[in-house]
C-alpha cells in the first residue's frame, strides 16, 4: 500500500507527464492553426503570423492572442488552453488529501457503575454510623470546586484517548434548589427593617455579610422529593443597609438511578444524563435498605441490573452528617475587618456565586464516590475504544479542472484535425521551412525545379539550399541564398 510521500510522488509525476503533453500539443495545434487562419476565404494581417507564433511558445503570446484575434476561431480555444495551464499543477494537488477519523479499536474502554452503596472502611469493613472518609473528601471537592467539575473525575479506563458508551444505568445521587427568596419575611419598624427570616427556617438579625443554613422544609416546591440524603435551605444577605438584598435557596438531595451516556474526546471525558428516576417511597423511618426498582420502560436498563440498593446504615449516616453539614451561620464585617462562620462549608456556599450549581457540583462528586467504591455491586461498563486512522480521500470536485483542461484540449485537437481536412490544408505545424519556400517573395533556387509540399518535402529539399544572413548596400537585412 502507497503511503502519503508515495502517493504524492505518483500524482506529481502523471502531473508533470500530463502537463508536458498537453503544452507540447498544443503548442503545435496552435502553429497548425495560422495556417488554416490563412487559409480561410478572407485575407489577414502578416502581424497575426507572429502572434500564433508566441502563442505557441507560452501563456504570455497565448494573452496576447486572445486579445488581439477577437474573431470566431478555433485557435482561441488553443490560447485558452495555454492560460489555464497555468493552474493545472495546483488543482491536480488539491485533489487528494489525508484526513484523520476515528475507527474501532480493540482496546480496553470502561467506566464506573454502581448498584449499591455501602459505607465501608479502608480495610472493607461496613461503617456501622459514620460516612466513610472517601466519602467525605468527596463532599467537600464538590463544596470546594469554585470550576464546579466535578464531572470530569469521574473514573473511567480509555486507553486511546477517544472512547465512547452507551446508555448505561447506576445508582447516584441528584439534587434541585429552588430559589425561595419570595418567602422571606422582613421584621420592621419607624426606624426601619432590622431582621430578616424564612418561616420555620433561618433567621438573620441585621444585614451585611450573613448567611444562616439549616435543615428545614419550607416551601411546597420539593414538596414531592423523598430527600433521601438531606434537605436544607440558606438564608443569605449581601449588603450593609438594605434589606432588598436578601435572598434565599432550598434544596434537596436524594438517591435516584440515572441513566448516562459518556465520551472522551482527546482525553477529555464528557458524561451526559440521558434520565433520571426516584423512589419516593425510600424513607428513613424504615429500619431497612433503600431499595431502588426502576421499571423497563422509564430507565434503559442497558446494564442488565434490576434492583439498586443503599444499606440503611449507610443512608443514616450520610443523613446525620450531611444534615449536620449543612447547618450553620457566619458572616463577614463589611468593614474588612473580619469574618466567622461555624464551618468552611457555610463559608463556602456562602461565597458561591451560583447556589444552585454549586449543589449539583456537590451531588456529581458523590455520585463519582459511589460509582468508584469497591463495594459497589458492580463491575465497570464496557464501552468503545477509537483510534485515530489516516486515510486517502480523493476530493473529485477539484479534479473538474484539470479534466476541463484535458477535455478542451481532445476537443481542440479533434477540431484542428476537422477543420485541416475541410479546408485541404496541409500539415505545416510551426516549421519555418514552409514559409521560406511557399512565401511569394522568397526565390529560393536550385537546378532541378522539384515541387515541395510536405514537411519531409521541405526537410530533404532544404539540405542542398544554403542561405546567408546579409547587410546589403541599400543597409537591408536579408536571407540570401548561395
Amino acid at each position: 500500500m502507497l503511503n502519503h510521500s508515495q502517493i504524492n510522488s505518483t500524482i506529481s509525476f502523471f502531473a508533470v507527464i500530463t502537463k508536458i503533453a498537453i503544452t507540447s500539443a498544443i503548442g503545435n495545434l496552435i502553429s497548425q492553426s495560422k495556417w488554416l487562419w490563412y487559409r480561410q476565404d478572407e485575407p489577414h494581417s502578416l502581424k497575426d503570423l507572429q502572434l500564433f507564433e508566441d502563442a505557441s511558445r507560452g501563456p504570455w503570446g497565448a494573452v496576447a492572442l486572445l486579445f488581439s484575434i477577437r474573431a470566431r476561431h478555433l485557435t482561441l480555444i488553443g490560447a485558452t488552453i495555454t492560460v489555464l495551464m497555468l493552474l493545472f499543477d495546483p488543482f491536480l494537488q488539491q485533489v487528494v488529501i489525508y484526513p484523520d477519523r476515528l475507527v474501532t479499536s480493540k482496546k480496553a474502554a470502561t467506566i464506573v457503575r454502581a448498584e449499591n452503596y455501602i459505607a465501608r472502611n479502608e480495610e472493607g469493613l461496613p461503617l456501622p454510623s459514620v460516612v466513610d472518609m472517601s466519602m467525605k473528601a468527596a463532599i467537600y471537592h464538590g463544596i470546594f470546586d469554585v470550576r464546579d467539575q466535578a464531572d470530569v473525575n469521574v473514573e473511567h479506563y480509555c486507553s486511546t484517548g477517544n472512547c465512547t458508551w452507551g446508555g448505561f444505568s447506576s445508582l447516584a445521587v441528584s439534587s434541585k434548589c429552588v430559589n425561595i427568596t419570595s418567602y422571606i419575611e422582613k421584621s420592621c419598624n419607624a426606624g426601619g427593617c432590622h431582621d430578616v427570616s424564612l418561616p420555620g427556617g433561618p433567621t438573620l438579625t441585621g444585614f451585611g455579610g450573613q448567611i444562616n443554613s439549616s435543615v428545614t422544609n419550607i416551601s411546597s416546591s420539593l414538596a414531592d422529593i423523598e430527600a433521601s440524603v438531606v434537605q436544607f435551605s440558606s438564608l443569605i444577605t449581601k449588603s450593609k443597609n438594605d434589606s432588598d438584598d436578601a435572598f434565599a435557596w432550598e434544596c434537596a438531595l436524594f438517591y435516584c438511578i440515572n441513566t448516562y451516556s459518556a465520551s472522551v474526546t482527546d482525553g477529555t471525558i464528557q458524561q451526559k444524563i440521558e434520565q433520571t428516576w426516584r423512589n419516593n417511597s425510600a424513607t428513613h423511618s424504615q429500619d431497612s435498605d433503600l431499595i431502588y426498582n426502576p421499571p423497563s420502560s422509564v430507565i434503559n436498563m442497558t446494564a442488565n441490573t434490576s434492583a439498586f440498593k443503599v444499606s440503611s446504615l449507610a443512608a443514616r449516616a450520610m443523613n446525620s452528617f450531611m444534615a449536620s453539614t449543612f447547618t450553620g451561620s457566619g458572616g463577614i464585617d463589611v468593614s474588612g475587618s473580619g469574618s466567622a462562620f461555624t464551618s468552611d462549608v457555610i463559608h463556602a456556599i456562602y461565597d458561591t456565586r451560583d447556589y444552585s450549581k454549586r449543589i449539583e457540583n456537590l451531588a456529581i462528586s458523590m455520585t463519582n464516590n459511589i460509582r468508584q467504591q469497591n463495594g459497589s455491586g458492580s463491575g465497570p461498563f464496557n464501552g468503545q475504544a477509537w483510534k485515530t486512522e489516516t486515510y486517502v480521500k480523493v476530493r473529485w470536485a477539484w479534479f473538474a479542472y484539470p479534466a476541463t483542461v484535458i477535455a478542451l484540449s481532445l476537443l481542440y485537437l479533434v477540431g484542428t484535425i476537422t477543420e485541416t481536412t475541410y479546408r485541404d490544408a496541409l500539415t505545416w505545424k510551426s516549421s519555418n521551412l514552409a514559409m521560406l519556400f511557399h512565401g511569394q517573395s522568397l526565390k529560393l533556387e536550385h537546378a532541378d525545379r522539384v515541387l515541395v509540399s510536405t514537411l519531409s518535402e521541405m526537410s530533404e529539399k532544404a539540405k542542398d539550399i544554403k542561405v546567408e544572413l546579409v547587410q546589403e548596400l541599400d543597409e537591408e537585412w536579408k536571407l540570401v541564398q548561395r
